[in-house]
């Protein structure tokens, strides 16, 4: 009986240690060093941007000038956990835009190692420095995020003035998420990385886009539809009808509202 006692503590207590330890490697996936632009075919531009944060690291990636002249609308990424967002750069935004792809803290070329507090505080100070570049028009700025990238496109829509939000398979919390996919599992005791987009959600007043994919279990819509409904802003939904989390934008249909979006943005 005492056995099975310890056999069954060892389960409890050992089970949520290991996944309270194993948390930053199961959340943040970063890949290596981009190659730089001139080592590689780009469909447009880009020039290699570096930000110093506050505590000395430098996060670094690639910012894309608008392909005409004057002060230009401004799109600002953020990715997925297991995104190198230079990769954007190969996508079909639009030209008359500048695009900001600047990786997380370990992604890509960027220094240091990710974590919620980092990646908002990071993402507030490129937010700024872009915002001061006299290319840009800082009144035009739209935020693009995707999955782990959409609760810090909430974060910085929450404190700083910006056109318009894209959010690309949206979560309401990173704890309400993680209790989808661990029942068995405390974890608003165990999680770190919380990522509360819901909290920030009703206080923005920006126009929303939101686009899920029909399928997608990393993300279930049930929890985008939460943080959807919870945005203080205009808002539209999109569903990909039989898209996953993985292809969601490999889908024909996922551009076009996406670029509806940006042109309504641009002249409102």
């Amino acid at each position: 009986m005492i056995g099975w006692l310890l056999l069954v503590a060892l389960l409890v207590l050992g089970v949520p240690a290991v996944a309270f330890l194993a948390q930053d490697r199961l959340l943040f996936l970063p890949h290596l060093a981009t190659a730089p632009p001139g080592g590689m075919r780009l469909p447009r531009p880009v020039e290699e941007v570096t930000f110093a944060t506050p505590d000395g690291s430098r996060v670094r990636g690639w910012l894309a000038p608008a392909g005409r002249a004057g002060r230009a609308p401004l799109i600002v990424y953020y990715g997925g956990n297991a995104e190198d967002v230079t990769g954007q750069a190969f996508e079909p935004w639009p030209e008359d835009w500048a695009l900001a792809l600047v990786n997380y803290r370990g992604y890509g070329a960027s220094e240091g190692r990710p974590s919620e507090r980092v990646l908002y505080t990071d993402a507030e100070v490129v937010l700024d420095a872009l915002a001061r570049r006299p290319e840009i028009d800082p009144a035009r700025i739209v935020l693009v995020g995707r999955s782990l990238g959409t609760g810090v496109a909430t974060h910085v829509a929450a404190r700083r003035p910006v056109r318009a939000v894209v959010l690309i398979s949206p979560y309401d919390s990173m704890v309400a998420l993680a209790r989808h996919h661990y029942p068995f599992l405390p974890v608003r005791w165990l999680l770190r990385h919380r990522f509360d987009a819901i909290a920030s959600a009703p206080g923005i007043r920006a126009p929303l886009l939101a686009i899920v994919g029909e399928r997608d279990v990393v993300v279930p819509p049930g929890r985008s539809r939460r943080l959807y409904d919870a945005w203080g802003g205009p808002k539209r939904w999109v569903v990909i009808p039989e898209a996953t989390h993985d292809d969601l934008g490999l889908q024909g249909p996922f551009w076009e509202p996406i670029l509806a979006f940006l042109d309504a943005s641009r002249a409102g």
